[in-house]
Formats: C-alpha cells, structure tokens, sequence
C-alpha cells in the first residue's frame, strides 16, 4: 500500500511541473547595460588667477584670470551620491601651469614674444628678464606675481536631455602615477532623491588570457549627437599591478586592440571602465593612449576606495534597472517595460533605460516576445490543461483500485463449517399436553389444577377436572372452559 501512494504522489507532482510554466532565467553574461548608465565624461580645468606687480615703469597691478584645459575622459559612477572613481591624470595637472601663467601675462602685458607653454624662458631685456624669472617663483618674498591656482574638474552623466553645465567634483584621493586610480567626490552632494544609476565593481579580474571585455566610455562631451562608445576587447597575458597594467590581445590576431584602445584613449576613453564578459562588472579601468592601450585592475580601484575610505554601494535605481534588464534580455517585453518606467520615474534622465523602454514596447504582445508565448501557451486550445488532469485522476484511480486488490488478496480469510444437519430425535411435541385457547372478558388467576384439587378443603365443593375451575352445586358444564361436569 505504501509503493502505491509514493507511486501516485509521484506521478501528482509531475504533473503539476508539467503544467507550470518555465521560469525566466539569470542575467545573461556579455551585458554592458548594467554599467554604461553610470558613465560620466570627466572634463578637468586648472583656473589660474594671476597678479603682475609692474613697477618696471609706473607701479601698476595687472589681474588676469586663465582657465587652462589638462585632461578629459571617462569616470564611473560607485555610489547613488555621485562619487566616482577615474585616473589620476583626469583629476590632477601634471604640469607647471604657474610658469603658463606667467609667460602669458608677460607676454601680454610687456608686449614681448614668450611662448605660452610651461617652461621658463629668458628675455634678452635684462629688466624685464629679472621682473619674469621673479614672477616664476611667487612664493618668494621678492615676487613680482601673485598666483592662485585651483582645479575646476566637472562631471557630464549620461543623461537625455543633455546636461549642459554637469556637476563639479573634487579629489580626494589619487594614486602616485598618471594612470593609478583616483577618487572624485561631488563638491555639492544632492540632497533627497534616490541619486545616481551606479556601476556594480567585480571581485577580480579574470584570469584566463583571451577573456571577452567591453569597454564603455565618451569620446565627447554627452549631447544628441554624442552617445556612450562601447568597444569589444580581449584580455592578454601578464600585466601585474606595478608594470603598467594588463594588456590586450586579439586570440584571433584579426584586430590590434593595443593599438585601437589605445587611440580610443586618446580620444576621451581614457580611465573608461573594463566590463567583464561573465556578468557585466567592471574589473578595470583604460589606461595608457597612442599605441598601446591597456587595463589596470579592479584590485587598484578597491585598494585607492579602502584609502579614501569610500565603501562602494548601489541604490534604489540599480535595483529596479536590472530587474527590468534581466526581464529585457531574456525577451520577457511584455514583463520589462513597467520595469523600465519605474527606473525612469526614480531618474527621469537614464538614457538607456530610455533606449530600452522604447524597445520593449515596440515588441510587446510581438512574436518575440516570451511573455506573449507563454500567455498564448497557456489559453491554447488545441492543448487544454483538462487531460493532463483527467490523465492524473486515472492514473490515481488505477493506482488506488490496485491497492485495494492487493489489499482483498493480502487478507486472511475466517475458515467456515458447513450447515450440519440435526440430529434424530423425538417429536417437538411428543408428549405434550393439548394446548387450549380459552378467550373471557375479564382477568383471571390461573390456579395450578393439581395443587387446587389436593388442597380443597371441602369434599363438597367440585371443581373442573379440566381447568381446576370451581364449579357451583347445579353446573352441568364449567363456566371457565365449558368442559362437561362428569357424575
């Protein structure tokens, strides 16, 4: 009994996974979309304000104020307030810009040829050399010039519409070469809100050589005509944290990707974020330019965050984002666009989740979409949910009434003895005196026959010798039972 009901319990549950439709499968590996929302075009300017105390002729004060481009390129957004991590070459000038400054405004000013780079010169005028070479150090007593210098480093989001004036950040924390990472914060941090789409960061950097990457950056300022740049590269051999950081290298040897990312750098993708191919974090940042363009790790990144003491963390937005993704990219349309316009409500500006929103309407209730398949599947007649449960009761019905078969044969049955017949004997009634019937009106006491008559007092009085009834003097029958009065 017991291998028939784990027979039809078995036979119940598959029935029931029959019946249940296939579930949506995990993020597919090779998606960019989870980071490319939290690129940002970095745009650095060293703003200089510079005072030239001439006292060659009349003392004058001359005030000039010079903003003084040095870098532009990509960051990654870590965190909903907006902190981003990028190089250091993005976020600090490695050049001299107060000697800028200063042959600048001796040039203007003195109306002399001094070329506008970062090296100090010599005037053959010996006046106005000694006034330059003075104004070169101005942190002397004896300065002609007095210089401020401030660093004006903005961020541009991936947003639609453009943001035309970005927000600006400062850093924090920077690494020791042009290419080591560096830590931006937001100088205003926003207040309310759920903040900005963020870039998930990967535990390590694969190593197998030839692992699929992509690479996700600006190549210009973000605007209509601007868009996000994604480029496909394969990760080389070596590359340890302290020679430069890893290399590129086609398996197939059909592209030059040293070359290619490195022109990209130069372009504006430099400090771009590294997206692995096995779930689309980012495992490294773009460094290096000209031709030869490589990848610094993820454990660089993480190192400089831990100094600044900066925990990376995503938000409410990434949260609903790659839920919608993870719907979208299994075709689940149908299933994807309130997913998007969710995302949309929490940051009005996701570029890509507009893309996608726009996407998955236009193949919503469509042929690919899967949530329409199995709708569809689902009120399909031709193959109703009804005999797989009818096919269930039958095989549960069968299941049971071999149960009680076995059951009726698995019983001991009670031995029983024929009928045996009766033994010979006497008749019943043999011997029996003649039963009477007697029926009178009214009650009466039945006196045994024998004890009345040998206990009657009186030899006069006569009884009935049939019922034991007195009788009186002139009776000719008894008046109990009518029975003759014998003399």
């Amino acid at each position: 009994m017991a291998r028939f009901r784990a027979l039809a319990g078995g036979i119940a549950v598959a029935v029931v996974l029959i019946a249940l439709p296939a579930s949506a499968h995990e993020h597919p590996s090779g998606i960019t979309d989870l980071v490319s929302p939290a690129v940002v075009r970095l745009e650095a300017v060293s703003h200089v304000e510079i005072t030239l105390l001439d006292h060659v002729g009349e003392l004058k004060h001359v005030e000039r104020s010079y903003d003084i481009p040095f870098a532009a390129g990509t960051g990654t957004v870590i965190s909903p307030d907006g902190t981003i991590v990028a190089l250091r070459r993005l976020a600090v000038n490695p050049d001299d810009v107060e000697v800028y400054a200063a042959n600048k405004i001796f040039a203007e000013h003195h109306k002399v040829k001094i070329p506008a780079d970062y090296k100090k010169h010599r005037l053959d005028d010996d006046i106005l050399d000694r006034h330059l070479q003075q104004c070169y150090t101005p942190e002397s007593d004896t300065a002609t010039c007095i210089i401020d210098v401030t660093t004006e480093i903005t961020a541009f989001p991936n947003v639609s519409p453009a943001s035309p004036d970005g927000f600006k950040v400062t850093c924090i924390k920077a690494g020791p070469k042009p290419d080591s990472p560096a830590v931006l914060v937001p100088e205003t941090p926003s207040a309310g809100g759920v903040g900005m789409p963020t870039a998930p960061l990967a535990d390590k950097v694969p190593d197998q050589p030839g692992s699929p990457t992509n690479v996700a950056g600006f190549l210009g300022r973000p605007g209509p005509k601007v868009t996000h740049t994604v480029e496909i590269a394969h990760l080389g051999k070596g590359g340890a944290a302290g020679d430069g950081g890893r290399p590129f290298a086609d398996p197939d040897n059909k592209v030059d990707e040293p070359v290619k990312l490195g022109g990209l750098a130069d372009k504006g993708m430099v400090g771009a974020p590294v997206i692995g191919d096995k779930d689309g974090h980012v495992i490294g940042l773009l460094v290096g330019g000209g031709k030869e363009g490589r990848m610094i790790g993820i454990r660089e990144v993480t190192g400089i965050l831990a100094e600044a003491k900066v925990v990376p963390r995503r938000g409410a937005i990434d949260t609903a984002f790659e839920a919608a993704l993870t719907r979208y990219h299994t075709q689940y349309y149908t299933e994807a666009a309130p997913g998007f316009q969710r995302v949309l409500e929490l940051y009005p500006g996701n570029v890509v989740a507009a893309e996608l929103l726009k996407t998955s309407l236009a193949k919503r209730g469509g042929p690919e979409d899967q949530g329409t398949r199995r709708t569809a599947r689902q009120m399909e007649p031709s193959s109703p949910l009804w005999p797989l449960i009818l096919a269930a009761a039958i095989l549960f019905a069968a299941a049971g009434g071999g149960a009680y078969l076995l059951w009726r044969r698995r019983t001991p049955e009670i031995p029983t003895e024929p009928p045996q017949p009766l033994a010979a004997g006497p008749p019943l009634d043999q011997g029996s005196d003649q039963t009477v019937v007697v029926r009178r009106s009214q009650p009466f006491h039945v006196v045994p026959q024998q004890q009345q008559v040998m206990t009657a007092p009186d030899p006069a009085i006569k009884y009935c010798t049939s019922c034991g009834m007195r009788l009186g003097p002139a009776h000719r029958f008894c008046g109990y039972c009518g029975h003759p009065i014998e003399t």
